[in-house]
């Protein structure tokens, strides 16, 4: 989890409070406030998620590229002893 996720999380519940207190106490500016919020919160927390996605896929890309190495660094070895 990264910091965008956290911090849309967070915008996206105070959205959500601001927009029910709007609508409890009868606020339109309020409830808009908070909506507007609310899909701040969404769209950083979705960055977050990309971001997030993008980092595991390298990750994985990286951990695949140093396992073939070994890979083919064994199957040399093992030519050389077999030749």
């Amino acid at each position: 989890m990264n910091t965008d996720q956290v911090q849309g999380k967070v915008k996206d519940v105070a959205g959500r409070i601001e927009r029910q207190a709007g609508e409890w106490t009868g606020d339109a500016e309020k409830q808009v406030h908070g909506a507007l919020k609310q899909v701040e919160g969404k769209v950083q927390n979705a960055w977050g998620n990309v971001k997030d996605a993008e980092k595991k896929a390298v990750d994985t890309n990286n951990e695949s590229v140093d396992d073939s190495a070994g890979t083919e660094e064994i199957d040399v070895r093992s030519r050389r002893k077999a030749g």
